[in-house]
């Protein structure tokens, strides 16, 4: 019997350029979301090509998580660009592979963030763009203190905010990713506290909003190094109350929990470039 698998080659290598074309335009499109992906009869029409090579091309796409196929009387193609999300859940299922353990992340992690405090006290607009959005959340924190989870949230938007004005857009997004894996680990450690009355300790909650006032002070002093002293000794008091528990685990991230709250800790972006 004549084996049928060569004979999927060119439909695979016709799918994998019209998903290199559409791609490029995922990409190059802004966050407004406005591209929408053609529908199949117009990608038939457009590239020249069958119907089987264009499904297989929306595969190709879907297993990237660039578009989410519906399916039914109300089906399609919606479209995701990349964000600081789905480079944090990609790298974490790398990480979660790999086995890499919470205090591998947590250490990843006071290596890098303390310097984005650091490129905020630096920036010359400091006053303008970086303190007003640090002390709002600080404010918003402070009135947080007696709820565990929602301290937790509204606390990880601080450390989201010290990278997501860091000037230098490749460090912003890699510090992003590990900030977005950590504050997933932080907020399901949160709830598990609070369900067992643990959480939160309202005196260790005012001394972290205190702290991160500190910091902010730093910042908009200009005083660089002080800035990044203070936020990595900041991190290795937080995060112990974690590791104290679970430094040898395993970051995890395949969990639709862990999934949802790395979406809900995407660094706050617009307009810090």
């Amino acid at each position: 019997m004549t084996d049928p698998r060569p004979a999927r080659v060119p439909q695979l290598r016709v799918a994998e350029t019209v998903a290199a074309e559409l791609r490029a335009r995922i990409l190059a499109g802004d966050d407004s979301g406005d591209y929408r992906l053609p529908t199949q009869d117009q990608l038939v029409s457009e590239f020249g090509v069958s119907y089987p090579s264009v499904r297989e091309a929306i595969r190709i796409l879907e297993t990237e998580g660039l578009v989410t196929v519906r399916r039914g009387s109300v089906g399609g193609a919606e479209v995701h660009r990349p964000d600081e999300a789905s480079a944090a859940y990609h790298f974490g299922l790398a990480l979660q592979a790999r086995r890499v353990t919470l205090g591998d992340l947590a250490g990843g992690l006071r290596t890098l963030e303390p310097l984005c405090a650091a490129e905020c006290a630096r920036r010359e607009d400091r006053a303008e763009t970086v303190i007003p959005a640090l002390d709002a959340s600080i404010e918003k924190s402070a009135g947080l203190t007696g709820d565990g989870v929602a301290f937790t949230r509204i606390a990880r938007e601080f450390h989201d905010l010290l990278v997501g004005f860091t000037p230098n857009a490749t460090v912003r997004h890699v510090v992003s990713s590990l900030v977005a894996l950590w504050s997933a680990q932080e907020q399901a450690w949160a709830k598990a506290m609070t369900s067992s009355g643990q959480y939160p300790v309202p005196a260790e909650a005012d001394h972290a909003v205190r702290v991160h006032r500190r910091i902010a002070a730093e910042i908009a002093q200009g005083r660089a190094e002080s800035a990044e002293r203070l936020a990595r000794a900041h991190l290795s008091a937080t995060q112990s109350l974690i590791l104290d528990r679970y430094d040898d685990g395993i970051v995890r991230v395949s969990s639709a929990q862990a999934r949802q709250a790395i979406q809900a800790s995407r660094a706050s972006r617009a307009g810090r470039g």
